[in-house]
């Protein structure tokens, strides 16, 4: 991403601050897997939002005070180092390459922090994930609190960054849902292909490795989040990640599975039929929830009620189980008394964007947020009867069924963002019947 995007960026969020503020972000700390092996290195979204900076223990200090507003604290050069590991920018490369004002290495954060704190009269910071940084952050407020009735300097104001920084992040600029698109056009190749290759007999992590190695082939850096491969009664668990069970024939193979790419998140679910064909109660479930996502998506647009979309999609799915001799009262009755939980347990949607569940309040004091163009959400209802399920629902017990899009609220409306993606029964069981079984 060129670095003017970030300089943007890191401008608008110092032009929302108060004079005499500073601002804080760590990178993610390194997270050990096993014995001395790490697990894969991904940067703090917040900080790879204003920086691009890729490399770990680096401490981004922005402020408001000129002339040096964006400081970037990194790793020290280190051949030694850089033999087994990798090369590192240094304090030059965070100069030349990502446009720091001021560089330096990382173990002199503290000497340049406590100057300019004891300066200033609001930090920024969230305390987060990684302990240790955090009690290096507190220790020099309360150094600096302590001293600060002898000097005369208003006392230190700690403030979250995120009602600024996430409020930014929720709105997608043109180059960030480039980003997305590019992301599901690789989710879209992928779930062709787990198509293909579920077949009876098949097991679940075949299918997920399929996906897994579609998303690296075409240079995701991999899935964003856990795919759940789920067959059978599996698919009625709404987080199953287990994905080992062998897949039978004539049953439904729901598969939400997505790339992350440059950072950013596609986030899709299907349910394909394992076999030619979806069976006659597969069917009339799967119709049902296919109309409640397509009403629900036609809800999102710029002025609408984030809830709206949520309400949408339970309005139709209460109708259909109605329908369907499942809710045997009013839909008025059944929606006030939410008789329709024990078959959809979740809400509709979610934000989307560099997290899979993405930044961003839903409720802006006692209401629910107003969609505005650039934000990107998507739409998710289900039905799902497990194995426990009795009486009016018997005859469906087993079955579980999600269809996922990806929203981006337009100028004008929506665009679904992951469209190239069938859903509709016709184009499926055509695909199922390309498969070689």
């Amino acid at each position: 991403m060129d670095s003017s995007i970030f300089a943007a960026r890191r401008k608008r969020f110092l032009d929302a601050l108060p004079a005499g503020s500073l601002a804080l972000f760590p990178a993610a700390p390194v997270a050990i897997r096993s014995g001395d092996v790490e697990y894969s290195y991904r940067q703090d979204n917040d900080l790879f939002y204003l920086t691009g900076f890729p490399e770990p223990e680096a401490i981004c200090l922005l402020d408001t005070n000129p002339p040096e507003h964006f400081l970037l604290f990194v790793r020290p050069r280190d051949p030694d180092r850089e033999t087994w590991t990798g090369r590192r920018f240094g304090a030059e490369g965070a100069r030349e390459q990502f446009q720091a004002d001021a560089a330096y290495t990382v173990d002199r954060f503290e000497e340049v922090f406590a100057k300019l704190l004891d300066a200033r009269e609001r930090l920024y910071f969230t305390l987060g994930r990684d302990e240790r940084f955090n009690q290096r952050v507190l220790e020099q407020v309360r150094r600096s609190e302590a001293t600060r009735s002898r000097t005369g300097t208003p006392a230190l104001a700690v403030v979250s960054p995120a009602d600024v920084i996430h409020e930014m992040r929720l709105r997608k600029g043109a180059e960030e849902i480039e980003r997305m698109r590019r992301a599901l056009a690789i989710s879209a190749v992928a779930h062709r292909e787990a198509l293909l290759a579920a077949r009876p007999g098949a097991r679940e992590h075949e299918i997920e490795a399929v996906i897994d190695f579609t998303f690296r082939r075409l240079g995701a850096a991999g899935p964003a989040y856990p795919s759940i491969v789920a067959s059978g009664a599996n698919a009625t668990i709404l987080h199953y990640t287990e994905n080992s069970r062998r897949l039978e024939g004539e049953e439904l193979l729901l598969i939400d599975a997505g790339a992350e790419l440059d950072y950013y998140c596609a986030d899709v679910t299907r349910t394909y039929p394992v076999g030619r064909s979806y069976g006659a109660e597969q069917r009339s479930l799967y119709e049902i929830v296919l109309a409640a996502q397509k009403a629900a998506i036609e809800r999102v647009a710029p002025g609408a009620g984030f809830d709206a979309v949520h309400d949408q999609a339970v309005r139709v799915l209460v109708d259909g189980l109605r329908s369907l001799g499942v809710l045997a009262m009013s839909a008025e009755e059944a929606i006030e008394k939410s008789a329709y939980r024990p078959y959809y347990m979740h809400r509709t949607s979610h934000w989307l964007g560099m997290d899979v569940h993405d930044v961003g309040k839903y409720r802006v004091g006692d209401k629910p947020r107003v969609l505005e163009p650039g934000m990107v959400l998507t739409v998710e209802p289900g039905l799902y009867f497990a194995n426990s399920v009795d009486g009016a629902a018997e005859r469906f017990r087993g079955i579980g069924i999600r269809i996922e899009d990806d929203v981006l609220v337009t100028e004008l409306g929506h665009e679904v963002l992951s469209a190239e993606i069938p859903k509709e029964i016709a184009e499926l069981e055509a695909l199922a019947r390309e498969r070689k079984i």
